[in-house]
């Protein structure tokens, strides 16, 4: 069992900066481009499947953002810092979508690609944060930073889908969709280099990151994904389809 540990440190956890980085790296563009796989699914779907589609997507990020990042963040800094954070992730998204939403016109693009680019840049600023919490991990211990770089990647699969799935909705091609959710992960490898050199005295940025993220992903969610949702379909099936993905993000979250 002692060599078995030895084995362990030596081969797969990083010594260094860098080395640390580079696991965050992997661990984000891993977990957001298997979500993006979903870019690949048939865009011929009905109007019907789409919408629920995207309210599944919806359900999971509420899902995640309830019962991960802001709890983790009230736990790290307590709740006056993310409230800040919170508020400074809607104010960016409100100017984002402003000018998104400026550039969509211009360019008569699907209303649909405006909330795709949302959250991909909602996702990309989530990532950061928990590249941090992968970086200060490995710092504390081989095991702490391999099971958070675990957890940070299967949850990072339903944001790739809640990326992938607007932005195929609004005509995008599936491999663009695709490099677009591999991307989107970048972030976490730069957090991870900052949480291990930084990640002992960082409580209050993280709760602030975590804060921003949370803000930024339940603005998308709530203000853009549903009313997409509810353009392309009114009924009961994409409810159904919301509480689904909601259920979906509860049980990701117990499970890591």
């Amino acid at each position: 069992m002692g060599n078995e540990h030895l084995f362990l440190n030596a081969a797969i956890v990083p010594r260094s900066l860098f080395g640390i980085a580079l696991a965050g790296l992997i661990t984000g563009i891993t977990g957001t481009g298997l979500g993006g796989l979903t870019a690949f699914f048939p865009s011929t779907l009905s109007k019907r499947f789409q919408s629920t589609l995207l309210e599944f997507t919806t359900g999971i990020m509420i899902s995640m953002v309830c019962m991960e990042l802001l709890p983790e963040g009230y736990k790290t800094g307590g709740f006056i810092y993310v409230t800040i954070g919170i508020i400074l992730g809607v104010l960016m998204i409100i100017i984002v979508d402003a000018w998104l939403k400026l550039y969509m016109k211009k360019e008569k693009k699907n209303p649909a690609m405006l909330s795709g680019w949302m959250m991909v840049f909602a996702v990309s600023l989530h990532n950061l944060p928990e590249g941090f919490a992968v970086g200060a991990g490995f710092q504390t211990g081989a095991s702490v930073g391999i099971t958070l770089s675990i957890a940070m990647l299967l949850h990072d699969i339903p944001e790739g889908m809640a990326m992938a799935i607007p932005l195929r909705v609004g005509k995008i091609k599936p491999l663009k969709v695709f490099l677009i959710t591999i991307l989107s992960g970048i972030p976490m490898g730069v957090g991870a280099f900052f949480g291990a050199a930084f990640g002992g005295i960082s409580e209050i940025f993280s709760a602030i990151c975590l804060g921003t993220a949370g803000g930024a992903m339940m603005y998308v969610s709530l203000g853009d994904l549903i009313n997409q949702s509810r353009s392309l379909y009114r009924g009961r099936l994409p409810l159904v389809g919301n509480m689904a993905g909601i259920l979906t993000g509860a049980l990701i979250s117990l499970l890591g």
